[in-house]
């Protein structure tokens, strides 16, 4: 590789001024290996530009050219592919990326090496080096400013070193006072020689002359030494004086730690007595409130709930280790058990006759709201005893048991009171709904106890008993044709309705007040809270680090419940308090359907209405439950009318001899949906009765068609006609949005019989003449042409005018007028479908003469014979016999 390089630095670099700096043998990597050689090369001249030149052996001999050149400057990236693992190829990424793949790991190595350190030399580190080994570099670190980077070319790149200023200018200097070292360099180099030899005697004439300045150094050393020495000694006598004098300190260090440690012991110990002291120390004005404080009066229940919320405070206290060892401590906490165990009793027997004391003084006033059907007001009496609020969460804090007695005692209590009072307002209900108590033993009413007795059968018989009397039979739709009981129908229902929406109104509000009393008396939490009711929160913490949960003198007597349970707690407890409410509303429910079945109507959108409100308040809560439950029933008695309704349908008998006319059941349904319109007008759900509407309608239109078929005095159309008439009428006015498609399926119906009924009556008044224009079509539909028809035996003219002579316009009157007669006994009166069917009849029948007519003007052209009436006196005679009925 030497002979290589300095072939190349002959024949190529030395002939461009340039100097050979390192060599590496490559060949482009993936391709087929052809040899050729980087070389790294500097110029001679300045300035100095680096070059990374590309030489490949030549075709034609063993001697070397120059392929390709590229600038230092221009090289970006040096990539040696492998830090850490031998690798022969590297990158170089000048415009573009050449990969190549070098001879022998060496030549890569010491390549990229020369060309790093050029690049430190000339370029100021421009050129980024990826996957070179550090190693690699750190060889090649430069050690001074202006020196060389060390490594394999070190010798080449000291040959080219460049001068600095100074160096300069002593040469030119030299060369100066020597012109003729250009032209005679033996001469120039025998000089500087001979001016060496010179300056090296020189140099050693001095240093023979500094002998004698040496030889007094040495003496003031010596003597420094012994200066040095007695020092030495001074210090060794100071420092034996000085040991006693730190043992003595020593001494007094120890004493001040253990007075500091003493100090430090009494303050701990201070703190220690001032937190017993201030954490475990009830007042005297407390420990009176607790045992002898009033707790009826505002001033003494507030004494007394700061007592006690101090005591719980006190008995909260987390002590450190070992205060519960200390005798004072013990005996103090003992004195809090005690003092809690006393006030809690005494609470609980004094709200115990509280709760006793408040049923006493309701009962009298019962008596006077039940003639008002009014639920007492329990307010005064829920704020009497919300002034112990902040007393039962201590005792709920304290002492799990007495609070559940408390709250057992105040269930048993409030639950008869409240059982007297709805009682005695459902008995008064009951009466208001039936009139008289008098009357209202005909429902099974007996004296105050509210109760419904007597079978359901008994019930059952009632009947009208003259106009005065009530209605006690179930409503039908056969009953709601009858006119004379409608309007006492009308108000009966309006009143119930009232009465069973005061009912309503009254215990919604009993219920929720009652609720929200409970929760915030017994301290128990809502989930969701109800409108006004307070959620209480954790007062059990207490600045300064020292109070916690109670755990010391509380123990782990009674686990917190979480909030849902609290919500079923309270729950279950309004159901004890209401328990009579659900079956006094199923039997008022009861009785008002038994009284007119179709007060379901009323009930079940008051019911739906309550429920809804109560969902919205709490969708958990007792009221919203127990109406949800009453709405069931409720529902179930609407099914059931409705059911009633569709049997009666079925069981409808009709009269043999009389013309049927509109049936009771079609009028029925007629006022039926007339009176839930008007009773869910208002209503936020009326799916049930959409569905009621789709049962009623489809039996209505099976019975009738049912009711028609058996019909013998009035024809089957006549029965369809006018009855899908009356319900079409009847559904256009109402506007029922569900039952559209029954409305124009009743339309259909109603035109199919219109037109059906018709036909049947006119029949066929021109009868002969109907005879003969049917052969002379069934000629035609044999193929015989229409213009040739004249021309067979039994149609020529002849026999057509003589079947037109047969059929005078007083002859055809008086068939009309003998059939006038018989659709008016064929109609009723009240729907009023007399003219409508006489001017449909002139329709059907002009469309006939018409028929006619055509058939003589197609088949006997030009023959002149028509009618011996026209269409004008057709019109005529409708009308006149129309008039003289």
């Amino acid at each position: 590789m030497t002979a290589i390089k300095h072939a190349l630095q002959r024949d190529i670099f030395t002939p461009n001024d340039e100097r050979l700096l390192s060599i590496v043998n490559v060949c482009k990597a993936g391709k087929k290996k052809k040899n050729c050689f980087l070389c790294a090369t500097v110029t001679t001249e300045r300035p100095v530009q680096v070059n990374v030149v590309k030489v490949k052996k030549s075709d034609k001999g063993d001697f070397y050219k120059r392929q390709t050149a590229w600038i230092l400057r221009d090289l970006a990236v040096v990539d040696a592919k492998d830090a850490n693992k031998e690798n022969p190829e590297f990158d170089l990424h000048f415009e573009k990326v050449y990969k190549w793949l070098a001879s022998s790991i060496a030549e890569k190595n010491s390549f990229i090496s020369c060309i790093w350190k050029l690049n430190q030399r000339y370029l100021r580190k421009k050129i980024e080096f990826v996957n070179v080994s550090s190693q690699l570099l750190e060889e090649s670190v430069p050690s001074g400013e202006n020196q060389s980077v060390a490594g394999g070319d070190e010798e080449s790149l000291d040959e080219y070193q460049e001068l600095n200023a100074r160096e300069e200018q002593d040469i030119e200097i030299m060369m100066d006072g020597c012109e003729y070292a250009i032209s005679n360099a033996e001469a120039f180099a025998e000089k500087l020689s001979s001016e060496l030899q010179v300056l090296d005697g020189a140099n050693i004439q001095s240093i023979m002359a500094s002998e004698k300045q040496v030889n007094t150094l040495m003496q003031l050393l010596d003597e420094a030494l012994k200066e040095v020495d007695e020092i030495e000694y001074k210090l060794s006598s100071y420092e034996e004086m000085l040991q006693s004098v730190k043992e003595q300190m020593d001494h007094i260090s120890q004493s001040n730690d253990l007075i500091q440690l003493s100090n430090t012991n009494n303050v701990k110990l201070l703190e220690e007595i001032e937190f017993l002291v201030n954490y475990l120390d009830l007042s005297k004005g407390h420990i009176k409130a607790l045992t002898d404080g009033d707790l009826s009066s505002s001033k003494g229940i507030e004494a007394c709930t700061n007592a006690a919320e101090a005591l719980l405070q006190c008995m909260n206290v987390a002590l450190r280790p070992g205060h519960e060892e200390l005798h004072a401590v013990r005996q103090q906490q003992q004195q809090f058990r005690d003092l809690r165990e006393q006030f809690a009793r005494r609470l609980t027997n004094h709200l115990n006759n509280v709760f006793v004391q408040q049923g006493h003084d309701q009962s009298s006033s019962i008596a006077q709201h039940s003639i008002e059907l009014t639920l007492p007001k329990h307010l005064p009496f829920h704020r009497d005893l919300l002034r112990y609020a902040k007393l039962m969460e201590w005792l709920k804090n304290t002492d799990r048991e007495k609070y559940e007695g408390l709250n057992k005692n105040y269930v048993d209590y409030i639950s008869r009171l409240y059982e007297r009072e709805i009682k005695e307002f459902f008995e008064v209900a009951k009466i208001k709904m039936t009139g008289t108590s008098k009357e209202g033993k005909k429902f099974g009413l007996h004296g105050s106890s509210g109760k419904l007795t007597g079978s359901t059968s008994s019930l059952n018989k009632l009947s009208v008993q003259g106009s005065g009397n009530r209605r006690s039979q179930s409503s039908s739709l056969l009953d709601m044709g009858n006119m004379s009981a409608s309007d006492l129908d009308v108000a009966d229902r309006t009143k119930f309705d009232k009465i069973f929406e005061q009912v309503l109104s009254e215990l919604e509000p009993l219920c929720l007040a009652e609720q929200d009393f409970i929760s915030k008396f017994f301290k128990l939490q809502q989930s969701p809270a109800l409108p006004g009711s307070v959620v209480q929160t954790d007062s059990n913490e207490v600045d300064g680090g020292y109070l916690s949960r109670p755990h010391n003198l509380l123990g782990d007597k009674f686990s917190v419940p979480s909030e849902k349970e609290e919500t079923s707690i309270i729950r279950s407890m309004m159901i004890k308090v209401f328990r009579c409410i659900e079956p006094e509303l199923n039997n008022l429910i009861s009785l008002g359907d038994k009284i007119d079945s179709f007060n379901s109507l009323y009930m079940l959108v008051k019911m739906s209405h309550h429920v809804w409100t109560a969902e919205n308040v709490d969708p958990a809560s007792f009221l919203s439950t127990t109406l949800g439950n009453v709405l069931v029933t409720v529902k179930r008695n609407f099914d059931k009318c409705i059911w009633n309704q569709m049997k009666q349908m079925e069981d409808v008998k009709i009269s043999k001899k009389s013309k049927v006319g509109i049936l009771p059941f079609v009028r029925g349904f007629e006022e039926f949906a007339e009176l839930a319109e008007s009773i869910f007008r208002s209503a936020e759900r009326r799916g049930d009765l959409d569905k009621a509407y789709t049962k009623l309608i489809r039996a209505v239109y099976n019975n009738v068609e049912k009711v028609a078929n058996e019909s013998q005095k009035t024809p089957r159309d006549v029965v369809m006609m006018e009855n899908f008439h009356h319900i079409f009428s009847t559904l256009s006015r109402l506007k029922i949005a569900c039952l559209e498609t029954e409305r124009r399926e009743a339309k259909h119906k109603y035109t199919e019989h219109l037109q059906s009924y018709v036909i049947y009556s006119l029949g066929q008044p021109l009868e002969k003449l109907n005879h003969f224009f049917e052969g002379i079509e069934a000629r035609v539909a044999q193929g015989i042409r229409e213009e040739e028809v004249s021309y067979q035996l039994a149609f020529n003219k002849q026999e057509l005018r003589k079947v037109i002579k047969e059929y005078p316009g007083k002859e055809v009157k008086k068939g009309l007028d003998n059939l006038y007669r018989k659709v008016d006994k064929h109609l009723c009166e009240e729907e009023n479908l007399l003219q409508v069917m006489w001017h449909s009849m002139q329709d059907e029948f002009i469309r006939q003469y018409k028929h006619f007519e055509g058939l003589i003007a197609r088949c006997y052209p030009g023959s002149g014979i028509t009618m011996e009436f026209t269409i004008q006196d057709i019109l005529e005679y409708f009308s006149s016999i129309a008039q003289s009925h």
